[in-house]
């Protein structure tokens, strides 16, 4: 019995390898390359129609040529909407305003390479050297603090517009805003 399944295992192998059985698999073979190359083109149309390769790779040149830190262009946008808060006129958005800034300067530190699991832990491994105004983002980041964890903490403009002066000075120093 085992020479009998041994014989026909043997024959059904030889047959695969077989010319003929190539040959009537060559339309299949065909027609898979044919499928493969339509559904490549359609993937390739696709990625260069969306934003997506514009978006990783040409933001990336961009900000590797003029010697910008990794995502420098998105945090400027994002301060800019931070101080169109300021025009708002609320104490509510100047609160928030202060924030806002300070969740920026923390994923800006985290995304440099600084970990901690607060922006006090990541200060902590700043030096005044990085950035010089480090005692007053301490401040500023107290006086987060105080908004966060007060809901009937009074805020000025004056006092947003200084702290928010600050968090200008550090971006300017990490070199995520322009001068």
């Amino acid at each position: 019995m085992d020479f009998l399944n041994s014989h026909s295992l043997k024959d059904i192998i030889i047959y695969f390898f077989s010319t003929e059985f190539q040959e009537r698999l060559l339309f299949l073979k065909i027609a898979f390359l044919a499928v493969s190359g339509i559904l490549l083109a359609i993937i390739v149309f696709l990625t260069l129609r969306t934003s997506y390769l514009k978006l990783l790779f040409l933001q990336d040149a961009v900000q590797f040529l003029t010697m910008r830190p990794f995502g420098a262009k998105r945090i400027s946008k994002q301060w800019n909407k931070v101080l169109d808060r300021l025009a708002a006129g609320s104490e509510a958005d100047y609160k928030l305003a202060i924030i806002e800034a300070n969740d920026i300067l923390d994923a800006s530190l985290k995304r440099l390479g600084y970990d901690g699991a607060a922006l006090e832990e990541k200060l902590g491994k700043l030096t005044s050297a990085t950035l010089p105004n480090i005692k007053q983002l301490y401040e500023v980041h107290q006086l987060r603090n105080n908004i966060v964890h007060d809901p009937d903490y009074v805020l000025s403009l004056d006092e947003t517009k200084k702290a928010l002066d600050v968090f200008t000075q550090a971006f300017r120093d990490l070199q995520m805003l322009e001068s």
